[in-house]
Order: structure tokens, then C-alpha cells, then sequence
């Protein structure tokens, strides 16, 4: 468990010097730019990812030193005080505070990264430190790609978290996926992607899972791994969409796919 938590405390580090440095070369015109979030500007995204990593440090300082997590009052604080920044103090601010975050989970020394457990707050048990880091960076890396896509369209997720990320899909697609979303109709979906290789099942009918490839899918997604990820939160537009996407058999299609997983 202990290298699944260094493997995503790295990516935390290489995510945040990478956004660190795009947020410091960003100008007021751009700052206030729509991102790839609805209704966000790209500030607003940084003010969310900020506020955000106070309140992951509040936690995680709470289960190092036992006094577990802050009440809501305080969470409620943290965002009334990143809403009421200029756009400029967003960006500038966002760096420091998400610094503080990652080197504390860098500053983990081996047993605690294997037996702490953190209490996120929201969760109904605390989690080991893999699961709380994996949480953020899963956060960290969509939000980042909603900045980058601002200004690129072509933009896609870090390289260095597509993998993690790709670990522990399984513990968020059922609330992710609407089962409604095809009228009740069940598909058996293969799912094969690409940087990294994976193959695995997208079972499509009551409720949205994965599992094991089916011997005889209904249809078959190829598609590169970090698309995969953006498809199951909902950046899956056309426009975002590569080429190398392709979706075989009469199932269903990408529009409908794009239904299942709206985002949110």
C-alpha cells in the first residue's frame, strides 16, 4: 500500500510544479477566461483547488495529531475567504497554500504512509493515506486539465496521474455513471485503453460498474487512458474528443455514453 501512496504523492508533486508554473505566468485577461469547469473562470478553478488543499491540510493534520477533522463552519469559512479574492490573489495564492499540501504528504515517513487513516470528513470511515491522496489528486488532475483547456483545447491529463487515477476509477464510477441514462437497456461494454494498457468491463444496465472484460461484449470503447478518465467526469465534449476514440458495435453510441456520465 505504501508504494501506491509514494506513486501518487509523486504525481502530487509533478502536478503541482506544473500548475504552479502555469498559474504564475497568467495574466488578468486570462485568469478570468472561461475554464473547462461550467460556470468557472480559470481563478475560480485555482480559488477551488486552494481552498481545497487548506482543507485536505486541516484534515490531514487532524490525523497526525488526533484531533481529527474540522467542522463544516470552518470548511464553510475556507471557501467564503477564497470567493471573496480578487482573481489575481487566486492565482497567487493557490500556490502556496496547495505547496503546503503536498510537502506535508511528502514529509510522511513510511509508517504512516502505510497505517494512518484520515478522516476526510465526508467519507463514513477514515481512509488510509493512498485513498485521502488519491481523492486530491484525482481533484488536482481533472481541475488542472480545466485550466490547460482554456487555453488548449487539445489538452489532456498528466501522464505522470493517468495511472493512479486509472487504479481507483472503480471506487467513484457508480456514483459517476447514471444507470438511467439508457432507459433501462443493459450493455456489456469492453474498454480498451492506452498509455496505459488496460482492458476491463463496463456493465451498463441498473447500476454502472466495472469488472472483467466480457467474453462477448456488446461494444467496444478504444480509447486513450486519460480520455477514458475525462469521459467518466464529464469532459468528453466532441471538440476534446481525439481521433484515436472509437467505439464499435451497434450498442450504443459515444453520444450515449456521453449521457451516462454527464459530469457534474
Amino acid at each position: 500500500m505504501s508504494e501506491r501512496a509514494d506513486r501518487i504523492i509523486a504525481a502530487l508533486r509533478s502536478g503541482h510544479d506544473h500548475l504552479a508554473a502555469l498559474a504564475s505566468g497568467l495574466g488578468a485577461d486570462d485568469l478570468t477566461r472561461a475554464s473547462g469547469a461550467a460556470e468557472w473562470d480559470v481563478s475560480q478553478v485555482l480559488s477551488h483547488l486552494g481552498s481545497g488543499a487548506e482543507i485536505g491540510l486541516a484534515a490531514l493534520e487532524g490525523a497526525l495529531e488526533g484531533t481529527g477533522p474540522k467542522d463544516a463552519d470552518f470548511n464553510r469559512s475556507v471557501w467564503a475567504r477564497w470567493d471573496a479574492m480578487s482573481p489575481g490573489d487566486r492565482a497567487e495564492g493557490f500556490v502556496p497554500a496547495n505547496e503546503a499540501l503536498v510537502a506535508r504528504y511528502e514529509g510522511l515517513d513510511a509508517r504512516a504512509r502505510e497505517d494512518l487513516r484520515i478522516d476526510l470528513g465526508f467519507l463514513p470511515t477514515p481512509v488510509d493515506v493512498a485513498t485521502a491522496a488519491g481523492l486530491r489528486l484525482s481533484e488536482f488532475t481533472f481541475h488542472t486539465w480545466d485550466v490547460e483547456v482554456a487555453f488548449d483545447p487539445a489538452a489532456v491529463l498528466a501522464s505522470e496521474a493517468t495511472g493512479p487515477l486509472l487504479d481507483q476509477t472503480g471506487m467513484l464510477i457508480g456514483f459517476l455513471g447514471k444507470a438511467d441514462a439508457l432507459e433501462g437497456r443493459p450493455v456489456h461494454l469492453a474498454v480498451r485503453t492506452t498509455a496505459p494498457e488496460r482492458s476491463f468491463g463496463l456493465d451498463l444496465g441498473e447500476t454502472v460498474g466495472l469488472g472483467d472484460e466480457p467474453a462477448e461484449p456488446d461494444a467496444v470503447l478504444s480509447a486513450p487512458a486519460e480520455w477514458w478518465l475525462r469521459l467518466t467526469t464529464g469532459r468528453h465534449a466532441p471538440a476534446y474528443t481525439p481521433a484515436s476514440v472509437t467505439l464499435t458495435g451497434d450498442a450504443l453510441t459515444l453520444d450515449d455514453l456521453r449521457r451516462v456520465f454527464p459530469g457534474f
